[in-house]
């Protein structure tokens, strides 16, 4: 007898609370209800196969070997829920979060089995079958599918590898796969991740803002910030660019105005986090002024929506102002501030020009003052001026008179006798009480005499204290890392279409990112160039008179904390700064001809020459580069060709470079384009392909395909010719012939097993 519908869902359910009591028989219940659930099976039981198998791949209790085996038996049931005709909502949003957390378990499998194709397809099936979905579906279906895209390029992504000899710990990504995978190579899926990046990014360029589509983006990029170096910054500058308070076009209603809160809530929180995880990141000073901007906005959207409704165009009881004066009516009049109260007067009595108790009563040194600037501006700009006019007026009329009053106390009219009562002199003598009554009549004397006037001389402030050089050495280095932390603030101009001014330009013309780093590179140059040259006049004894401690502390230099400063920032993402490191060696060499020639004209026959920076840096540069450079990276050729000067150890160098086997091409290339286009060292160039050519057997094919362009007649044949056999004396036989006879070391003793070469014979001898 067939069970209902209801009696299944009840089995089911229970079977789902015994996975969740024990987690070890996930795949029994798992292999047992696929049939169950199937593409087949009523919409209920499919709706609950589809919830389940989401949560299965979702759950932290799984083992990920247990999920990676059962998310490959799953695939063709998922694949056959979304290729259904008639496609419930509810079901293909629980295949498309299943699918999410199974790509990963799937792309590691197929790393370890690159000869399972059928897996792959599968997965290759239901992933076009997502991205059709993605622009045409639901608003739920919608948010799964951003989900899944946001898992497919975190993992076709390059991400860091913690432990190479453990694959199975580290993290899911296209490092991990080798480059000559048959069904998954890296030259193929990293463009469609890129590609699919910029799709999910265009949310935030589209005229009308889709709110849910733009949160549910927002939540999925946090994590390809901070698992995909690579991508943070194209991802950082669109986030960075998106107003999520912009007014549309079409009138504000209440559901647009919950919208916008909602995007910016969203925004500041995923930014915030951003900037919790890595305060000192190249983002972090953008990312608080970005913050502070959208808090202003969202306090001027928030008083907008405050303001009271305008006046009514109508009086509201029928009678305008001529009526009022005809009909006898009140009319309204200007609000008068309150009279002072008698006695002494404190300030806050003196600017309070309203009666209202619970105003005057309430304690505004509470608020903060951040809090009391944001109220206080708005408020400003909105007042009438005849207001501000009246009450500022109030105020003052307050004041003189207070002062008019105070003035008036301290004036006492002296009491003055006419000259007849002078003349007249009485018989009697005055009593005591007479006396008392007169002695309290008269002024208080002031007890304090006033100061006789000085004259002030001028005043100079005394000299700071001299600075140490530790303390000297502090400053430079502030001074320095305030001038790079520009470089966080500013935008990169390269980004920036502008015309090119040609040769009539002017160096840091414009308030931007080339402008700073142009005084950046000019500060090291140029600002202490000749200050730091020795003098060597001066003989041994009155060296050794200054002392040891003299000789022991180095002269501090801005200029080498600079480019120290400099050379970091370079590194630290040297492909999209190679133009700043360009820009600052050309600037390194010119200085140092400059102070050559400067040196040999004056003839200082006792002065050292001037120290020369360009050899030293440029070669600090490139070794720094020179470790992470692929074989298809063109960052050499254009740092190689765009330096002004280049020697042997620059050659050398480059050469080594073809120790890897990867990048014997590389070298071979770079070496090759600079025969062609740097004529002063083509010989050295030319003769280091010879030696590449000669003696590294990997870059044999690559050096000579190029060495036959520029030395024809040298490589006639495909490999190089072996160096003759020495021809021996009459007198002296062939090792391999005596090899027991002394003096003459055999074949086995020289440690080789070939002949001989010419110094040992020569040493033999």
């Amino acid at each position: 007898m067939a069970l209902s519908v209801l009696d299944q869902l009840t089995q089911l359910d229970a079977a789902r609370q015994l996975v969740l009591a024990d987690s070890a028989l996930y795949p029994q219940i798992v292999q047992g209800i696929l049939p169950i659930v199937g593409a087949n099976a009523r919409l209920e039981l499919r709706r609950w196969g589809a919830e389940f198998l989401a949560e299965t791949f979702a759950s932290p209790v799984l083992a990920l070997q247990e999920k990676e085996r059962l998310g490959i038996g799953v695939l063709q049931t998922l694949r056959e829920l979304l290729e259904q005709p008639a496609q419930d909502e509810s079901v293909a949003k629980s295949v498309i979060q299943a699918a999410a957390s199974i790509y990963g378990l799937v792309f590691r499998s197929i790393i370890a089995n690159p000869h399972d194709s059928s897996t792959w397809d599968r997965m290759a099936a239901i992933k076009s079958n997502i991205f059709r979905r993605w622009d045409t579906a639901s608003g739920g279906i919608r948010i799964c599918c951003i989900k899944f895209v946001q898992r497919v390029v975190q993992v076709q992504t390059p991400g860091g590898v913690a432990d190479p000899r453990r694959s199975d710990q580290n993290e899911v990504s296209l490092a991990l796969v080798p480059r000559d995978h048959p069904l998954i190579p890296p030259s193929r899926l990293e463009p469609e991740a890129l590609g699919l990046l910029d799709r999910l990014l265009n949310v935030f360029h589209e005229e009308t803002s889709n709110a849910i589509l733009i949160n549910a983006t927002l939540n999925c990029l946090g994590t390809l910030i901070r698992t995909r170096p690579n991508a943070a910054n194209r991802i950082m500058a669109t986030i960075l660019s998106f107003n999520p308070l912009k007014q549309p076009n079409s009138p504000m209603t209440p559901k647009m105005k919950v919208q916008m809160k909602s995007m910016e809530r969203t925004t500041r929180t995923m930014l915030l986090n951003v900037l919790r995880r890595n305060e000192n990141g190249p983002f972090a000073g953008r990312i608080r002024q970005y913050v502070d901007r959208l808090a202003q906005a969202r306090l001027e959207m928030s008083d907008e929506g405050s303001r009271k409704r305008a006046l009514p165009s109508e009086p509201t009881d029928g009678l305008d102002n001529t009526k009022r004066m005809r009909l006898g009516a009140e009319l309204p009049g200007r609000l008068e501030p309150p009279p002072l109260p008698p006695g002494p007067v404190s300030h806050a009595q003196l600017f309070t020009l309203t009666g209202d108790t619970g105003l005057t009563s309430f304690d505004v040194t509470q608020l903060p003052i951040d809090l009391v600037v944001r109220i206080t501006l708005p408020m400003l700009h909105r007042i009438e001026q005849s207001a501000l006019d009246s009450a500022v007026n109030a105020v003052r009329s307050r004041y003189n008179g207070l002062k008019n009053a105070q003035a008036a106390q301290r004036q006492v009219a002296p009491q003055t006798l006419g000259d007849d009562e002078e003349d007249y002199e009485p018989d009697f003598e005055p009593t005591e009480e007479q006396v008392l009554n007169q002695t309290n009549n008269q002024p208080p004397e002031d007890p304090l005499p006033l100061p006789p006037d000085l004259a002030l001389g001028p005043f100079n402030l005394a000299q700071p204290p001299p600075l140490t050089a530790e303390e000297t050495e502090q400053i430079g280095k502030g001074t320095i890392s305030r001038v790079f932390g520009m470089m966080s603030v500013l935008d990169d101009s390269s980004t920036i279409k502008r015309q090119r001014p040609g040769l009539n330009r002017l160096a840091g013309s414009n308030y931007d990112r080339d402008a700073w780093m142009t005084v950046i590179t000019r500060l090291a140059t140029r600002a202490s160039a000749g200050l730091e040259i020795e003098d060597n006049s001066e003989d041994e004894e009155q060296k050794e008179s200054r002392g040891a401690a003299a000789k022991q502390s180095p002269t501090l230099s801005l200029s080498d904390g600079i480019r120290e400063t400099l050379w970091k920032f370079i590194i630290e993402d040297f492909r999209s700064r190679i133009s700043i490191a360009i820009s600052w060696l050309n600037e390194e060499w010119f200085n140092d001809r400059i102070q050559l020639r400067d040196h040999e004209q004056q003839k200082r026959a006792k002065k050292r020459p001037p120290r020369q920076n360009y050899e030293k840096w440029m070669l600090k540069v490139l070794d720094s580069i020179l470790p992470f450079l692929d074989a298809k990276d063109k960052v050499l050729i254009r740092f190689l060709s765009e330096i002004p000067a280049l020697d042997e150890k620059v050659v050398d160098r480059v050469k080594g470079l073809a120790r890897d086997p990867e990048r014997v091409t590389l070298a071979a290339n770079a070496l090759y384009y600079l025969v062609i286009v740097r004529p002063p060292v083509r010989d050295i160039c030319a003769d280091a392909l010879e030696d590449l050519w000669r003696n590294f057997e990997d870059a044999r094919a690559a050096a000579g395909k190029l060495l036959r362009k520029i030395r024809p007649g040298l490589c006639d044949k495909d490999k190089p010719e072996k160096p003759p056999t020495p021809v021996l004396p009459a007198d002296i036989k062939s090792p391999a012939l005596n090899e027991n006879k002394e003096g003459l070391p055999s074949a086995s003793a020289t440690g080789e097993g070939v002949s001989p070469t010419p110094n040992a014979i020569a040493a033999a001898v």
